[in-house]
């Protein structure tokens, strides 16, 4: 049996396969990677140079790409090094660092998207009040309270996670360094502290859902007001792809999480990690600009204005 103390590593779940499969998850990874860096990067880009989108929609948006692009470039990197390297080693030091990253930016995530609902809902419900209620201090102060919340919550898991006596060893079940995998090389009993935090964060989850419902709630009563069909169309457009990232975000986390872990086999883990930690960050920004014709037009006028300039 290893003890915590003793400890200097991990061994992350690797791809099974030969080696040409390993290189073909190597490739995978960096493509899926590459597209999120560049979709992400190009909606920081063009919403801070186009000043007609500083808009609190599209500032909450900049922050949402921020969290995304910090998420996936905490776990996928390591990943496609490991497979290069055909190797599973990962440091103590690295996989505190992984747990505290991810935890502080998926939980960021989930605060900002519960602020990104109450903006749809001024928008909608409340537009001739939405300068008002929604100034640039307001929204500053909204989305620091977000990543605020998101530091605290991630600190105490990972605090309370990497203090527990660990006797089953030291390999991780997954391609990174997940809390409940490494609940699974805990003592007997210890694990249960841990266990009564994860509690606690699901009531705290659930509070969070149940704010964006009670806001979309009052969104649809107010489309569904509206006389013109043309006004109901532009209106629920304008909320479809928060609720599609929202759905997408809150689907997979309760899938990757809600199912018994000690019985549920690693191929099936592995999968589920995928779709939480690997998918939405690529997937985000595609849902964002594919029907929003004000990122679209920014976009083309800014890489128009960079071609030009060359």
């Amino acid at each position: 049996m290893a003890n915590s103390s003793s400890i200097t590593h991990f061994l992350l779940l690797p791809f099974p396969g030969t080696r040409q499969l390993q290189l073909l998850h190597f490739c995978l990874f960096l493509a899926i990677y590459l597209a999120a860096l560049l979709a992400n990067g190009l909606i920081i880009t063009t919403i801070a140079w186009d000043h007609h989108l500083h808009t609190p929609m599209y500032f909450f948006l900049l922050n949402l790409a921020l969290l995304d692009l910090g998420a996936i470039s905490t776990t996928v990197p390591k990943s496609m090094v490991n497979s290069l390297r055909d190797t599973r080693d990962i440091s103590y030091a690295g996989c505190a660092a992984q747990v505290f990253l991810l935890f502080f930016l998926l939980s960021s995530e989930y605060f900002l998207l519960t602020t990104m609902s109450y903006d749809r809902y001024i928008a909608i419900c409340r537009p001739l009040h939405y300068e008002t209620l929604l100034g640039s201090r307001v929204c500053l102060h909204m989305a620091a309270v977000a990543w605020g919340c998101g530091f605290l919550y991630s600190l105490l898991h990972t605090v309370n996670t990497f203090s527990l006596p660990l006797c089953q060893g030291n390999a991780v079940d997954q391609f990174f360094c997940e809390v409940p995998q490494i609940l699974k090389l805990s003592c007997s009993t210890s694990y249960l502290r841990e266990l009564w935090l994860l509690v606690a964060s699901a009531c705290l989850v659930f509070g969070c859902f149940v704010l964006i419902v009670v806001s979309y709630v009052q969104i649809f009563r107010a489309v569904l007001r509206i006389p013109s069909q043309q006004g109901r169309y532009k209106a629920f457009a304008t909320c479809l792809p928060h609720l599609a990232v929202v759905s997408l975000f809150v689907s997979t986390l309760i899938l990757a999480h809600v199912k018994p872990v000690s019985v549920s086999p690693p191929s099936l883990d592995l999968v589920l990690a995928v779709l939480y930690s690997v998918v939405p960050p690529a997937v985000n920004p595609l849902i964002y600009s594919l029907r929003n014709q004000e990122l679209k037009d920014a976009l083309r006028k800014m890489t128009t204005r960079c071609f030009q300039k060359q």
